[in-house]
């Protein structure tokens, strides 16, 4: 296993190396009855010379563009195809050295992640050189499907549907394009028959080919008196898609029949004034309505790209929708994803923001270099365009603010010809493509930006993290997570996060027994983010008691724990910040209308900011954000003694509902007090102040109570079973907390169907109870919660078959009070 202990350093042999792929195959067809025949590759990782009979085809320089080689002259009955590769790391270093006018930085990856250097100087995944959550596993090899295409006088290459709704005539319209080879050598004409039978519509249109590349444009009015129904995000509506036949008859013979999904919405993103506030607003309107955008940031879900299965994707995509997201960005510094990643989005409801793939790095701009990216770009938009789940497109991750922070030392001189650079790729090349390809969606040149601000400032502003305009990335390490008062009132966080390890299942599959504490080679080596196994116990050391067990592997689990415990309380805790920043302007900064954290997915097995562990374990975070993505959910934060709670609604109307208050001391399961609000109205889609008390008077009027011996909780509850999930405000830092005893945590596991019943009980209050069945595949209903009664149901839903046997051996109960 590539991932097992140090083999990323070890098998470090394997990408210096240059590899030739080569097979003998017989053509299934009698080759002299076609007029064109082509070897196409889908995808080739990277640099590879093309050869078949001893014939040179072609070069691939670009991991995600297609290539198709016409071989009609040189194809035979038996054929030896040969793809030489050269190693992507010599490769980029030749590069690099050939790029004599000017250095392009940054040259290499920092030290502590082990990595290669000039990843800017080759179009391929950037994160396979390494990066702060990832290994260097520069792979080489033909990534995507293959095969050899035979046909006469026209074949389909890129079919595409994008649909509009017209506000005039009000009413919904395709655009489909569908872009052909033409072989032949005078025009073809021909019918090309439209029909959405669920929609009542069925078009047909004359066409005509000239030879070469051609293109149809066609515009199809849906019928006015059918009712369509709108693709909506994942909790707003449903993800309705119609089945649509488009049948091709043309006069040089046969027909070309294209059966596919038609969606319908629209997307908008709004940049405008807002009253009583300096910049603009920065939100995303999907049919017309504001949606508050939910989820978090997409890396490569593997080093080795043909490991990730359909399976894989539907594991960790139907885990965010689970969670509550409704978004995901897929990150600059990956990969564009498969057909199947966004298919699936589409069904699940799941909004993509698009990044094209440069990351943190400035970029080369000679001929050769854009051509390829020109060929790169045009090709992903047409291959994605029709998805109704990508709602934007973006240039780049963090190139704006790398030259507008300087990042790289450039001298103040130079300035001028990286923002030319900058300008060329990003604005003049790639936007250009795509306003051309897809008039759609929405595009924005870098991520953090502040969108029209940046284009006014000449594409690079002089602060992209500036919170009146765009959107911001933000981390801080050393600073309090619970004081939420160092987050930024930003208009949208689209990254921000905080690091932990993955479970202790997880990680015993590449390691072993001398492995297993948090300061052995092993742990370090699979930290790739400069002192960030420090960082983590120093933020724990805020608020929690860090381990102090005699049993050194004790140790490590109890220190992976808190490591789960804290990630998941810091990014609550800011999430909430902006949910609950949505309505309100302060100082002119606020209404916040996205929050992403960093990050959803991990490319393999260690520490990272990854709510989803490798192989697609939930870490604590991801079931926290299940909690604080919840569509209803009441907030608590205090400023200057005052205790606030807000009623976050992603819901479409308003609903009066009842605030339940409830105040524990530490010691009992019995609470202190309780107060019941009823008549509290939760606005559609805001948030908005529904509590507020001095913590003194809540402190009196639950006597017996001081910050440190309890702890309030609270929820929303309203008719027909509307309820929020249950939050916590802590008045103290847990390890000053004042009469937690060691609880008697047990558990009875009972199946029922398809699931198991997991039945807690406990005999005092037990913060952040956490349940592990160690690798046994699947995830409960809850989990990491503070359980304030003396039993409580959790369900677990397998993702294979298990038994109760297995679950009971499996299982590890563990609280707070079992760590200190």
């Amino acid at each position: 296993d590539p991932y097992y202990r140090f083999n990323d350093v070890m098998y470090r042999w394997i990408s210096l190396d240059n590899w030739t792929y080569s097979r003998t195959f017989k053509t299934p067809l009698d080759v002299r009855k076609w007029q064109k025949v082509n070897l196409v590759f889908e995808g080739v990782d990277t640099v590879a010379q093309i050869l078949i009979n001893n014939i040179t085809l072609g070069r691939t320089d670009n991991m995600f563009n297609r290539y198709s080689f016409d071989i009609t002259s040189v194809i035979k009955e038996v054929n030896f195809v040969e793809v030489r590769f050269l190693s992507a790391i010599s490769y980029a270093a030749e590069q690099s050295r050939c790029h004599k006018a000017y250095s392009i930085p940054p040259a290499c990856p920092p030290p502590v992640q082990k990595g290669e250097c000039h990843a800017n100087f080759i179009r391929k995944e950037q994160c396979s050189f390494s990066w702060d959550w990832g290994p260097s596993f520069p792979t080489q090899g033909i990534w995507k499907d293959v095969r050899i295409e035979a046909y006469n006088h026209y074949h389909l290459i890129y079919f595409s549907l994008t649909s509009f709704f017209v506000k005039s005539a009000q009413q919904w319209s395709l655009e489909i394009e569908s872009i052909f080879d033409v072989v032949s050598s005078k025009p073809i004409a021909g019918l090309v028959t439209v029909n959405i039978p669920e929609l009542q519509t069925q078009q047909t249109f004359s066409v005509k080919l000239q030879p070469g590349e051609g293109s149809i444009v066609l515009l199809v009015n849906i019928n006015k008196s059918s009712t369509v129904e709108a693709w909506w995000p994942n909790g707003h509506g449903k993800q309705t898609g119609y089945n649509m036949t488009t049948t091709f008859i043309m006069e040089a013979g046969y027909q070309i029949e294209k059966f596919s999904k038609a969606y319908f919405r629209t997307v908008e993103l709004v940049q405008e004034p807002i009253p009583g506030s300096l910049g603009l607003s920065f939100y995303f309107r999907i049919n017309g309505r504001p949606i508050f955008i939910k989820g978090s940031n997409w890396i490569p879900a593997d080093s080795f790209q043909d490991r990730v299965t359909y399976d894989t994707l539907w594991l960790l995509l139907k885990s965010a929708a689970d969670a509550n997201m409704n978004a995901l960005r897929v990150w600059g510094g990956g990969v564009y994803e498969q057909d199947e990643f966004y298919n699936i989005c589409d069904e699940l409801g799941i909004m993509i923001w698009q990044d094209f793939m440069f990351a943190c790095a400035l970029y080369p701009t000679d001929r050769n270099y854009l051509e390829s990216i020109r060929a790169e770009v045009s090709h992903q938009v047409r291959r994605l365009k029709s998805h109704p789940s990508i709602i934007v497109w973006s240039g780049n991750n963090e190139n704006e603010a790398a030259i507008a922070s300087n990042w790289f030392s450039i001298p103040y001189a130079d300035r001028g010809v990286y923002i030319k650079d900058y300008v060329m790729l990003y604005v003049k090349t790639i936007r250009e493509i795509v306003l051309t390809e897809d008039k759609s969606r929405p595009f924005i040149a870098s991520s953090p930006t502040n969108g029209l601000e940046s284009v006014k400032e000449g594409w690079v502003s002089q602060n992209p993290y500036d919170t009146h305009y765009g959107d911001t990335h933000f981390y801080d390490y050393s600073s309090d997570c619970w004081n939420w008062t160092v987050y930024p009132r930003t208009r949208f966080a689209s990254e921000y996060g905080f690091q932990s390890w993955p479970s202790f299942s997880t990680i015993e599959k590449v390691s072993s027994a001398e492995d297993w504490s948090y300061t052995s080679n092993f742990s370090l080596h699979r930290q790739h983010h400069e002192n960030g196994n420090d960082q983590m116990l120093q933020q724990i050391g805020h608020h929690f008691k860090l381990p102090q067990s005699t049993d050194p592997i004790k140790n490590f689990k109890d220190t992976i724990y808190l490591t789960q415990v804290m990630q998941a309380q810091c990014i609550k805790t800011e999430t909430e910040f902006y949910r609950f920043s949505q309505s309100e302007i302060i100082k002119g900064e606020g209404h916040t209308m996205g929050a992403l954290y960093w990050q959803l997915n991990d490319i393999w097995q260690a520490p990272s900011w990854a709510s989803l562990e490798y192989g697609g374990k939930w870490k604590l975070l991801h079931y926290f954000a299940q909690n604080f993505f919840a569509p209803l959910l009441p907030v608590a934060y205090e400023d200057k003694g005052v205790l606030y709670i807000y009623g976050v609604s992603d819901l479409h109307v308003d609903h009066k509902l009842t605030l339940r208050v409830v105040v524990h001391a530490w010691s009992s399961l019995e609470p202190v007090c309780t107060l019941v609000k009823d008549g509290v109205t939760v606005k559609a889609q805001s948030a908005v102040p529904i509590y507020k008390e001095s913590i003194n008077d809540v402190l009196e009027r639950c006597r017996n109570c001081t910050r440190k011996s309890c702890v309030i909780t609270f929820c929303l509850v309203g008719e027909g079973g509307l309820q929020s999930p249950m939050n916590y405000y802590f008045l103290s830092s847990l390890k000053d907390a004042v009469g937690l005893e060691k609880s008697q945590l047990r558990a009875f596991v009972s199946q029922r169907d398809d699931s198991y019943i997991f039945v807690l009980q406990t005999t005092a209050i037990a913060p952040f109870v956490s349940l592990d069945v160690g690798s046994i595949k699947g995830r409960f209903s809850d989990n990491g919660f503070l359980m304030t009664e003396k039993k409580k149901v959790v369900v677990f839903y397998p993702w294979e078959p298990t038994s109760v046997e297995e679950l009971e051996k499996s299982l590890t109960l563990t609280s707070l009070v079992d760590v200190f």
